[in-house]
């Protein structure tokens, strides 16, 4: 294989890991040749994808060079990225994930004596999204495990930190669930604890 290919070879993957533009003369520090022979190269792939019409075309700024797609394709792109359904938390996951941020650290038998009905299969899920996590154990009978909530929750809901949160004068009160509700079953758009304050998508 001549240098050439090798040269263009070696701009291809570099472009490729880099991301950013790619200068010329970082490329030609790194490949050991000339800058004249980096933009002789880059401007001979900027042709050959052209020529093939790629989905990926080099683009040039300012004297650098990166990976961009092809501007018709950002249709089909656009489409990919997209997603065809948002998946909410459950009326009960948002129910559990409220009390969990209000009443931090929290013990599930604390939750579960405000919701009145087991939680073990909603704070799986909700550890499983990390939203939740052992925070550590508590000094009582037992030294049952302590929850809180984490980092990811506070990014998914736009929150700086706890502080953030919506005022709420009483959180039993404002979980009221009613004798017939079967846990987990449902997709809400918002939890009562939650609900006019907080829209969650995840």
């Amino acid at each position: 294989m001549g240098s050439n290919k090798l040269t263009k070879s070696a701009l291809e993957s570099m472009m490729f890991v880099w991301g950013q533009p790619l200068e010329i003369k970082a490329a030609a520090d790194v490949i050991g040749i000339s800058n004249k022979e980096v933009l002789e190269a880059m401007h001979q792939l900027q042709k050959e994808y052209e020529e093939e019409y790629r989905g990926i075309v080099i683009r040039e700024v300012n004297g650098a060079f990166q990976f961009v797609t092809r501007e018709e394709n950002v249709e089909y792109i656009e489409r990919l990225c997209t997603p065809v359904k948002t998946k909410k938390l459950s009326q009960s996951a948002l129910e559990v994930l409220a009390i969990v941020a209000y009443k931090q650290p929290v013990t599930k038998g604390e939750i579960e004596a405000i919701r009145g009905i087991k939680c073990d299969r909603v704070m799986e899920g909700l550890m499983e999204k990390e939203l939740v996590k052992v925070v550590g154990r508590s000094e009582g009978i037992g030294r049952p495990m302590l929850y809180g909530t984490t980092d990811e929750f506070l990014k998914k809901f736009g929150f700086a930190n706890i502080k953030e949160l919506p005022e709420i004068e009483d959180i039993e009160t404002a979980i009221n669930l009613g004798e017939d509700w079967e846990d987990g079953e449902e997709a809400l758009e918002g939890g009562k604890a939650f609900e006019g304050q907080i829209r969650f998508e995840i």
